[in-house]
């Protein structure tokens, strides 16, 4: 699959901690949205497959406490929501809000590879705390742990003329 240039081009700066933290609020508001969306039609294709009652009788039970298909098809969304967005236009909209985007050095667009490594690598620095978002306040190129390991890097773009 052929990369293709991310617009506006150039040679942006790196984006620091703040702004990058400011567009993770942004899109944390809008994912939340979403996961309430897909848990609703999750639970209503269940009971239609397994019948109301007995999805009723099993919640009770606490038999779909822990649910691994469930928090399977949560984390596919999500990837989903991410990949969606930075393998296109290089922003999600908590980064266009924000005028940052993801690209590659040369200007053009992540893959889906690199977008799946990202999100991964992203889920394991707030595991460990956030330790990999802060990494960027010590990294001279201000890049992150999942910059690092996706060979990707955060740009600030100039706003669109109007």
């Amino acid at each position: 699959m052929s990369k293709h240039l991310l617009l506006p081009q150039g040679d942006f700066p790196a984006v620091g901690l703040g702004r990058r933290l400011a567009a993770m609020f942004y899109d944390f508001l809008l994912c939340t949205a979403l996961l309430i969306v897909t848990g609703f039609i999750y639970k209503l294709i269940q009971a239609a497959i397994i019948g109301e009652e007995r999805l009723r009788a099993m919640t009770d039970a606490g038999k779909l406490d822990g649910d691994p298909l469930y928090s399977t098809v949560l984390l596919l969304v999500l990837f989903g929501f991410f990949a969606k967005f930075w393998t296109h236009a290089g922003q999600t909209l908590g980064m266009q809000v924000w005028g940052i985007r993801v690209q590659n050095a040369d200007g053009t667009a992540i893959s889906l590879w690199q977008a799946l490594l990202r999100f991964m690598v992203s889920i394991a620095s707030w595991l460990c705390l956030g330790v990999g978002f802060f990494w960027s306040l010590f990294d001279k190129r201000k890049r992150a742990w999942h910059d690092i390991y996706s060979d990707t890097q955060l740009v600030r773009i100039p706003k669109k003329a109007k």
